[in-house]
């Protein structure tokens, strides 16, 4: 007779793929174009590549870092005409892969709750979850995350690797190399893995391309569904002369236009790379009490993470959807960090919700993640042709979305401030072999 974990393990696998499938049929038939920029953006991208020899962030400038273009040539292996499955049967692969990790292939108790739980923050998040190189990063994250503690150094290497598909995930090396004793091995394999991915581009000819998309960012305006594009929305909204939304052919956005957005679209990289260096402050200031007192600095890493995450969402004048898909890994990290003490859950409550209260030290961003999936997938792809002529109710959705974010960014401040206080214990853990991580659930 199953029992009710071997149950609880295979429902999840079965509906995961039931998901994808799901949010396959929205992104490929569903209202809004979703899947655009894979059908249209990265398929050029591709035909480019195949038929005259240029390889973006090799022959010419990219926007993405340079393994970015290995997922979209992968995904025409089967023609170009059938981009669009290839491309979410590869996620799909990925995420199965990532969910495997995760899991540690079903045997984790505590690792199918999470699963549970990244489950529905799919859904909540809709088609964007599945149609952006977003989710190929996601993927690679989660497994890197889910060997930080006990491989470092594959850690390393499989997040320098995310990184160099887009560029979110080296928060979470960062995030690592302050938190964990293991910093070194971390550090030295993901600097090794890209010293590796220069040198391999700049034999293939790249030149200075290899690095074209940090300049490729910095020259861009403010992105309309960015936190900081709320000020001029609701302009556009009060109809504030000079004020409104224009299309930016050249990096394929929708951006805001109105007094003063040139001047702040300016400093937004600067303030971003200051609110950076703050939270590392912090992240060091708590990891330095924690051992102080002689506990591990593990916990330190989930909010940490999450704070740096957070930070290259909200301070930051590119607001793409897709961004929100970062949120599950460091959610999903602070769930497994915090797997020590969690309990059995009850036969009546569900298993989304039996992880986040089996997990209470991250019971609010857990919650307050699938909130802002919920939002941004009613905002993109169902109302975003109305948020493009600024309609009230479109703005007010988008601007209760980013409200969330930012309170959930202060959550992850205000808990790596609680850990950095001189008077915090953590309590000291019972004596193991294992890695807090890697117990499980009683």
């Amino acid at each position: 007779m199953l029992t009710r974990h071997a149950v609880s393990a295979i429902g999840l696998w079965l509906l995961f793929i039931a998901a994808h499938l799901w949010l396959g049929l929205l992104n490929l038939h569903g209202p809004g174009n979703p899947f655009g920029d894979v059908t249209i953006v990265y398929a050029g991208w591709a035909q480019q590549a195949y038929a005259a020899g240029i390889v973006v962030g090799v022959d010419i400038p990219w926007v993405y870092p340079l393994l970015a273009i290995v997922p979209i040539l992968a995904s025409v292996s089967f023609g170009i005409e059938l981009i669009g499955a290839t491309w979410l049967t590869l996620v799909m692969l990925l995420n199965l892969v990532a969910l495997g990790f995760l899991t540690r292939w079903g045997r984790s108790r505590s690792g199918v709750i999470i699963g549970w739980w990244w489950l529905a923050f799919l859904v909540a998040l809709g088609p964007i979850a599945l149609g952006r190189i977003d989710a190929v990063t996601v993927a690679i994250a989660m497994v890197g995350v889910r060997l930080v503690t006990t491989h470092p150094r594959v850690a390393g290497v499989v997040l320098a690797c995310a990184t160099w598909v887009k560029v979110w995930p080296a928060a979470l090396i960062l995030a690592a190399f302050i938190a964990l004793r293991e910093r070194w091995a971390v550090a030295i394999a993901a600097a090794g893995t890209t010293a590796t991915v220069v040198v391999f581009a700049l034999l293939a000819g790249s030149g200075g391309n290899v690095f074209s998309f940090v300049a490729e960012q910095t020259g861009r305006g403010i992105q309309i569904e960015s936190p900081v594009a709320g000020i001029w929305l609701w302009q556009i909204v009060a109809k504030v002369p000079d004020s409104f939304v224009y299309y930016d052919s050249s990096i394929l956005t929708f951006q805001v236009a109105g007094p003063g957005v040139d001047a702040v679209a300016a400093i937004m990289t600067p303030l971003l790379a200051l609110v950076v260096l703050a939270i590392a402050a912090l992240g060091i200031r708590a990891a330095r009490t924690t051992a102080r007192h002689g506990g591990s600095a593990l916990p330190v890493l989930a909010p940490l993470s999450l704070a740096l995450v957070l930070a290259l969402i909200v301070v930051n004048k590119v607001g793409s959807p897709q961004f929100v898909s970062w949120l599950a890994v460091p959610v999903v990290l602070g769930l497994l960090s915090s797997t020590m003490h969690s309990s059995s859950s009850s036969s009546s409550s569900s298993p989304v919700s039996d992880g986040i209260r089996a997990h209470r030290s991250f019971r609010m961003p857990a919650t307050l993640s699938i909130a802002i999936a919920v939002l941004t997938q009613l905002v993109y792809p169902f109302f975003y042709d109305r948020l493009l002529f600024a309609d009230p109710l479109v703005v007010a959705i988008v601007s209760a979305r980013n409200l969330l974010v930012v309170t959930l960014l202060v959550w992850a401040i205000v808990e790596l401030v609680r850990l950095g206080r001189p008077a915090f214990k953590l309590p000291h853990a019972t004596p193991s072999t294992e890695s807090p991580m890697e117990k499980e659930s009683a």
